[in-house]
């Protein structure tokens, strides 16, 4: 098998998507996302916080303070391509996805690390 093939193989290896979670073990707060690729952007995101690059600056902050032993990275729900779909997008089925576990977790204010979603026409 050639270079070309195993690239080839690997891009149309499909990888878990779903919600995950980073959390805070100490206090319990949470940071709540999507993703086509779990594994990838669970990489990312402790990556980012182990060089003190990460875009959530209380997440990082606590990171910083409590070190790594103090956070859990976690798959919160997985999504699964439909058999015979295999031009699937599964963008809006992430969006739900990940709006179900926000109601569920409301990783907000003193619950998280994210901030409350606007609501149209209130101000802030």
């Amino acid at each position: 098998m050639t270079r070309k093939d195993l690239v080839r193989r690997y891009k149309e290896t499909r990888r878990p998507m779903g919600v995950y979670r980073v959390r805070n073990l100490r206090d319990g707060r949470s940071l709540v996302g999507q993703s086509v690729d779990l594994p990838s952007v669970l990489n990312r995101e402790r990556t980012q916080l182990t060089f003190g690059g990460h875009r959530n600056e209380a997440l990082q902050r606590d990171w910083n303070a409590l070190g790594p032993d103090a956070f859990a990275f976690e798959i919160l729900d997985t999504l699964e391509v439909p058999e015979g779909k295999p031009e699937y997008d599964p963008a809006d089925d992430l969006r739900v996805l990940l709006a179900l576990w926000l109601e569920r977790l409301e990783p907000y204010d003193e619950r998280g690390y994210m901030r409350r979603p606007r609501v149209p026409g209130e101000r802030r």
